[in-house]
Parts: structure tokens; sequence; C-alpha cells
């Protein structure tokens, strides 16, 4: 089990955008890894009330079941377990979230566990670089038939780590365009699907 305070600050990007960032920092097809957030919540959206989000993220080396809890506009507690492909696929078969960490997180919120499911999968090819004590990161996701690029600042030091990325998008000639969480353009890409 991990945990710690995740604090980003997030940029939606045009498709040229992206692809320009790329070739700036001459990033290479194998720097690019594909990674596939499978999103959980209960038929009553329980965490989404809580502003917490709960995803298993399946990358080639690992298997990840992470909690989000919003602290702050850009601060989130992350609890994080590692799974087994069997404990994934029991999890994504509605057959309950493994006795973990994260399992003693839902509990202290009356999460009811046993009506948890998997209600949607994006997937994302991201790139990390270390860049000015903190971590840039390209994102390009795809889920219901959507495309969209986004381009995000993690950091230890919230008010540093804003004006680093106010500076890089000034830098660029990147518009503040603030992106919402994956999970929130996700849910909207579902319920006008729905709608």
């Amino acid at each position: 089990m991990t945990q710690q305070i995740e604090i980003e600050f997030k940029n939606m990007l045009t498709k040229s955008q992206y692809e320009q960032l790329l070739e700036t920092f001459s990033i290479k097809n194998e720097q690019i890894i594909r990674q596939a957030n499978h999103y959980f919540d209960t038929k009553e959206s329980h965490l989404q009330q809580l502003h917490s989000a709960l995803r298993i993220r399946v990358t080639e080396d690992s298997i990840e079941l992470t909690l989000k809890e919003k602290t702050s506009k850009h601060q989130h507690l992350e609890t994080t377990d590692y799974l087994t492909r069997e404990e994934a696929d029991r999890m994504l078969a509605g057959k309950g979230v493994p006795a973990y960490s994260v399992n003693e997180r839902l509990a202290l919120f009356k999460i009811p566990v046993a009506d948890l499911h998997c209600y949607g999968t994006l997937t994302t090819d991201r790139v990390e670089i270390p860049y000015k004590g903190g971590l840039l990161v390209f994102d390009h996701s795809f889920y219901l038939h959507c495309d969209d690029y986004e381009v995000e600042y993690e950091t230890h030091d919230e008010a540093v780590g804003k004006q680093i990325f106010s500076e890089f998008l000034a830098h660029h000639e990147i518009e503040p365009q603030p992106a919402q969480k994956k999970i929130v353009r996700f849910m909207t890409a579902l319920n006008n699907q729905k709608g």
C-alpha cells in the first residue's frame, strides 16, 4: 500500500499542441506507456458524491487499485494497492474489493463495496518526464468515441508548481484551459451517450 498527497495542474491541449510538445521534448515511441483505467462506483454514485474516484489502472508492468479523495482544488489523497491479475479480474467481475488498504478506506466512508461495479474504461497513452523538480505528463486519452489531449504537472509544492506550470503554458504559447479529471470527462461523455 502507498498513500500520498497528489498535487497536480492540468490543461487541455489540441492534437497539434500535443504533437508539438512530443516533438519539442524529443519523445520517442518507446517512452509512450499505454494504461487502461477501469472506473468503479455504485449505482447510487456514492464515490462521486464524496468527490472521490476509484479505479484499477493496468499497464504492461503493474495493476494498481487507487482511491482518490479530493482534499482541495489541486490536491488529492491517493491510496493505492497493487493487485494480481486474478484479484483485478474478480473486482472487474463485480466480486468485491480485495481486503487491502483501499477496502479499509472505503469502509471508513461506509461505501457498500458489494455494490461497486465497473462502469467503463478510459485508455491513455502517457509520457512522463522530470521537469523543474516535478513531473511533466503528456496524455492522449480515448474513451466512448472521444479523443482528448492534456498536459499535467505534478509537484510537491502547490504555489511553486502553479508558477512553473503557468510559465510552461506561456512559454509554449498554450492558452490556459484547465482540464477536468479524466473520470469527470469520462462520466460527462457517458451521460451524454445515455442522454
